[in-house]
């Protein structure tokens, strides 16, 4: 059996890769589906993903879920057929198959992470449980 360890991505040494699909978008991929099945849960990716200014994420859809935190910025979503503004902080819950697109609004970069999540139907998630251990800090 395989030691399970803590793995780091240090995110200097990331390179930003581009979207070519997509007007002056970048991203890294912080968790790749294979990285997300040694770890063993349902993900297919997770991004960091930056839009450069007059750049966008242009319509499109899914055939997973997907989670966008905003990290930076000013952002317009396309969201249920209509652009709203929205800012760092705030988080968007896409459905499977929702045709959605992500604006940069402001006058620098923003920056978001985003998370791709397989659906599966009748899944019924329980909270989960944190167990502390006595460990020293520092």
């Amino acid at each position: 059996m395989t030691e399970k360890k803590t793995k780091v991505k240090i995110g200097d040494e990331l390179k930003w890769n581009t979207f070519i699909e997509h007007r002056k978008v970048h991203h890294h991929e912080l968790l790749s589906a294979k990285e997300a099945d040694e770890l063993g849960v349902s993900v297919s990716s997770v991004l960091r993903e930056r839009i450069e200014v007059g750049g966008a994420v242009l319509p499109h859809y899914h055939d997973v879920a997907e989670v966008i935190h905003i990290t930076k910025g000013k952002v317009k979503l396309l969201q249920n057929g209509e652009w709203k503004s929205y800012k760092e902080g705030d988080t968007f819950l896409v459905p499977k198959g929702v045709v959605h697109s992500v604006a940069n609004d402001d006058v620098e970069p923003t920056e978001q992470i985003s998370i791709f999540i397989p659906v599966h139907e009748g899944i019924h998630n329980e909270n989960f449980t944190s167990h502390m251990v006595d460990v020293e800090i520092w």
